[in-house]
């Protein structure tokens, strides 16, 4: 789909709120960018070398993206390292999946890793992509591309032509949850058809929330079961699976081992992850699964 880029006005202005960075000192965030899109607010903040994408929708800023002005290459949060865990299914992918964009680390640092592999992007509000060429330093290229357009409808044809990937990345966050046609037993079972034989499914969410047993339950219902992979220093979890039985632990620290020293510029503690990758269920069996007939909405409705 052909994108044209609008015209911008870069509004220098201080956000009111006080960022706590390096040493502990506040610092006002300066604003270099902002827009309202069809979808949301976007602004874009900097504080000294690092820049920040924020999505506001109704409960305040939530930074979707944030980079290194002085090392670009470093990813700056935990869940865009925690992203990579699913190499320790797959360490080879070839053909790649990333629903929602943000800035563009994910899909640019895979590029970067796996400059052989094929990299499809889908993101559903045109203003973001546009913002991430202009502020974040995405590009397409010959093996990385873009296709504006809402995720479900794009994983629904790849599957009726019979497409396939295998490394699949859920991100496509609305700025205060996952949109909610992403989570249901039918959307899930959409992504499996397009799963190769050894592919991986990496989906990020919330480590605490109001919908943790029904994602939980929704999940473990389409695939059986799942690595529940959580860090304490961040409040997203990664629910990795895959459609064969998963691998034991021996084997996911044996290829840390092998591959870790390539991610090292990323700042992915690769060895790190095996141990907290998880199968125990911590959450409550007997929550209703997640539908298009029962989605999220209906039970923010009954609470």
């Amino acid at each position: 789909m052909k994108r044209n880029r609008p015209s911008r006005n870069i509004a220098l202005k201080w956000l009111p709120a006080l960022l706590v960075v390096l040493l502990g000192f506040p610092v006002a965030a300066e604003t270099i960018h902002e827009e309202r899109s069809k979808y949301r607010d976007i602004t874009v903040t900097q504080v000294r070398d690092r820049r920040c994408l924020l999505f506001n929708v109704h409960r305040g800023d939530r930074n979707q993206t944030c980079i290194s002005m002085d090392d670009r290459y470093r990813l700056v949060f935990d869940y865009t390292r925690m992203t990579f865990a699913g190499l320790l299914l797959k360490p080879d992918p070839k053909r790649i999946l990333i629903i929602g964009l943000g800035g563009g680390t994910l899909p640019l640092t895979f590029a970067d890793l796996l400059p052989d592999a094929t990299i499809d992007v889908v993101e559903i509000d045109e203003a973001v992509v546009n913002v991430a060429e202009e502020f974040f330093f995405f590009s397409e290229t010959d093996n990385l591309k873009v296709t504006v357009e809402d995720g479900r409808p794009f994983i629904k044809r790849a599957g009726i032509r019979g497409e396939s990937y295998d490394y699949i990345v859920l991100d496509a966050f609305s700025g205060d949850y996952i949109p909610e046609h992403m989570l249901t037993r039918e959307f899930l079972e959409e992504v499996k058809r397009i799963m190769s034989p050894d592919a991986v499914l990496v989906a990020n969410t919330f480590s605490t929330s109001r919908l943790y047993d029904h994602e939980s339950v929704t999940y473990q219902r389409v695939f059986n079961e799942f690595f529940n992979f959580k860090l304490p220093t961040s409040g997203n979890r990664m629910i990795i699976t895959q459609l064969d039985p998963l691998p034991p632990r021996g084997r996911l620290v044996t290829e840390a081992q092998k591959i870790a020293e390539g991610l090292e510029k990323y700042g992915v503690p690769l060895l790190e992850y095996p141990r907290r990758l998880s199968t125990r269920v911590d959450w409550d069996m007997s929550r209703r699964i997640l539908t298009d007939q029962y989605s999220p909405g209906n039970l923010l409705r009954d609470n």
